[in-house]
């Protein structure tokens, strides 16, 4: 499958990109970025050098993927969310030397306008919604909302929110899938599930 890129967009001479991409208007891809197959970048999506971004990745509208962020497979990044690099930016001092790293894990969804606050992990089909301020860790599976976010539930690999508490132990089974997740203690997995 062949990549598509939109002649407005500028991909820098060392860029990878991966099969099957799809760059739209005003996309500027830096040189060091490492990207997968499948993945798409809406208008006016910037991505860093210090930046690698695995297969099937979705990164809409206005969306700047900053140095030492890592996506992994299958990650969705809403319109206009994002990341940063530095803790405490100041214009009069460079602090590119302090760069947090961010990771966001396999399957994850950052929703529209949403803040990622660099050196926290996002885990494995967490989900964080639109508008939420991220400054720490979240666990696999999470939902998180707010300002800043706090986790209220819990969400199946498809999306669908799950019917469980947030601690305790119980099974909940995902209504679009059938899959079964178990939650025990504040721990949170798949139990039965297509893989």
């Amino acid at each position: 499958m062949a990549t598509t890129i939109h002649p407005s967009a500028i991909i820098d001479a060392g860029a990878q990109l991966g099969d099957g991409c799809r760059v739209w208007h005003f996309v500027h891809i830096s040189a060091g970025a490492r990207i997968g197959a499948r993945c798409s970048f809406g208008q006016n999506v910037f991505v860093g050098n210090d930046v690698v971004i695995g297969d099937n990745v979705k990164i809409q509208n206005n969306v700047s993927v900053y140095d030492a962020v890592t996506l992994e497979d299958d990650v969705f990044c809403g319109p206009s969310m994002v990341f940063t690099n530095v803790y405490n930016p100041r214009s009069a001092v460079t602090r590119k030397d302090e760069y947090r790293r961010t990771l966001v894990r396999h399957g994850a969804t950052l929703g529209a306008n949403c803040t990622i606050v660099c050196g926290t992990t996002i885990g494995r089909h967490a989900f964080v919604g639109a508008g939420a301020v991220v400054q720490r860790d979240v666990p696999d599976f999470a939902l998180v909302v707010g300002v800043p976010a706090r986790q209220i539930g819990w969400m199946s690999r498809f999306g669908e929110r799950l019917a469980l508490p947030l601690e305790g132990s119980a099974e909940a089974t995902c209504p679009h899938t059938g899959e079964r997740y178990r939650l025990e203690g504040r721990g949170f997995r798949l139990i039965h599930g297509h893989t």
